[in-house]
């Protein structure tokens, strides 16, 4: 898939980037090539493959790092005033903002 001069002009205006007529040629060849490794990995088999969790995971048996969900401090009145301490603005426990959508 050959991306067009308009096309990249228009990328590159998205992106918010001034290019020159010689750049624009550079990235258009670069996005060129980009897209065409995408459409070679998109015309991959995956079928019946399973995804990895790690690259590695081929290889050796990695748990994910994940921590634990366990409650790390319990909520107490006391913590939250310290923590609206911080605040600007507080009202019955709640951060006050200012108005923003009428």
């Amino acid at each position: 898939m050959a991306l067009t001069e308009q096309e990249v002009v228009r990328i590159a205006r998205l992106a918010r980037l001034q290019l020159s007529t010689e750049q624009l040629q550079t990235a258009r060849d670069d996005l060129d090539q980009i897209l065409g490794l995408i459409q070679t990995l998109q015309s991959v088999d995956t079928h019946g493959i399973e995804p990895l969790p790690h690259p590695l995971a081929m290889v050796a048996d990695l748990p994910l790092r994940l921590r634990a969900d366990e409650v790390t401090e319990i909520s107490s009145i006391e913590r939250r005033e310290a923590l609206m301490a911080n605040a600007p603005g507080s009202k019955q426990g709640l951060f006050l903002v200012p108005k923003v959508i009428d």
